[in-house]
Order: structure tokens, then C-alpha cells, then sequence
């Protein structure tokens, strides 16, 4: 079934047509605010991913090393058009912000000092923000499902922004908790007993 979805999406989705979209996005997006694009353009515009794909392309690539937005587009590209598609996605997703952020550090080199340089960071980094708290809300609504969706969402934001944990370290600490979590279990006689995820993650 997930190799029909694939192929049918790389029929649908041409090489041009892949990297305009990554191309637009590198253009337009700001800051840590292309979680916000991508997720318009590939879900909610194209319909080429949903949310829960999105969602696990996203994890996966929050554990990687380099830049969450070059990839997703690694990522997204692979998963419509293959190999090339990611290429392309990458160069797409790249290429605007090569040539821009070249002539915003010549032009910030020159003009950094000046207050209103600074006030229009400030305003940009707000921005940014925002459009990642309203993507991750719109996106939570689809996913967050049970206690243990939201207690490992909290473990996660209080090992890194609380104890001051490292990324790393967070992520194998709560994805191992999560797995076991999750893991099947066989069906008992007492099927009141599968019905709640506490019992189940204490099995």
C-alpha cells in the first residue's frame, strides 16, 4: 500500500514543479519560520504529504545533523520524486538563501550598527516565532493524541529548556521511553485492561 501511495505521488509531482515549490519556499521563508512554509506548500496547498507525514518527516529530520529546512527538503524530495527529487528539493530549498544572505552580510557588514537594522531583526525573529507556535498548534491538534502524547512532548520541552539537557540526549532518553511505550503488546483476556495507555506502558 505505501509503495502504490509512492509511486502514485511520483507520477503526480514533476521535477519542475518540485523544485519551484522548494524554490519559492527558500525565497520567501524567514527564519526558523520555514517549518510554517513547508508545511502550506506541502500539505496544506499541494496535498502532496499529509500531516502526519509531514510530522514524521520533521521528527526525523530534527534528529539529524545541519539545517531542519535543507532536511525536510532532502527528505520530502526523496519521498515524491526519489533521489532527484531531493537533489532538487536541496538545491531549491538552498540556492535563494546562498544569494540573498551573501548580499544581506555585505549589506548588514556596511549598515549594522544603524537602530533600524536592528528593529527589523527583532521584528523578523517575532515572526518567526509566531508562524512556528501557530504551525506546531495546527499540527498538534491532528497528532497529540492520549496522556503519553502530550507527557513526552513535555518531557522533551522540560529536559531541553529546563535541565538544560542536550538535544541529543533528550531525544534518545525520550524516544527510548516512547518506543516502549508503544511497542505491541498482545491482546489478554481482560480487554478493558488494552483500552488504557498507562496499563499498557507498565506491561
Amino acid at each position: 500500500m505505501a509503495e502504490a501511495t509512492a509511486a502514485a505521488k511520483s507520477k503526480t509531482v514533476s521535477t519542475l514543479e518540485l523544485f519551484g515549490v522548494f524554490l519559492q519556499i527558500g525565497a520567501t521563508s524567514f527564519g526558523g519560520g520555514v517549518v510554517a512554509y513547508l508545511r502550506n506548500a506541502l500539505v496544506k496547498n499541494k496535498h502532496w504529504l499529509d500531516d502526519t507525514e509531514f510530522l514524521e518527516l520533521n521528527s526525523l529530520s530534527n534528529t539529524l545533523p545541519g539545517l531542519n529546512a535543507t532536511n525536510m527538503a532532502i527528505l520530502a524530495g526523496d519521498r515524491l520524486r526519489g533521489t532527484l527529487g531531493a537533489v532538487l528539493a536541496m538545491i531549491g530549498m538552498c540556492l535563494p538563501a546562498l544569494i540573498l544572505m551573501t548580499a544581506a552580510g555585505i549589506a548588514y557588514g556596511m549598515n549594522g550598527n544603524r537602530p533600524i537594522v536592528t528593529a527589523a531583526l527583532h521584528g523578523v525573529a517575532a515572526a518567526a516565532t509566531g508562524l512556528i507556535a501557530a504551525t506546531w498548534f495546527q499540527i498538534g491538534k491532528k497528532t497529540v493524541k492520549g496522556f503519553w502524547d502530550a507527557f513526552f512532548i513535555l518531557a522533551a520541552v522540560l529536559g531541553i529548556n529546563h535541565f538544560k539537557l542536550s538535544v541529543p540526549v533528550v531525544l534518545l532518553s525520550v524516544g527510548a521511553l516512547a518506543i516502549f511505550a508503544y511497542r505491541p503488546v498482545k491482546k489478554t483476556d481482560r480487554p478493558h485492561e488494552d483500552s488504557h495507555a498507562w496499563i499498557r506502558f507498565l506491561q
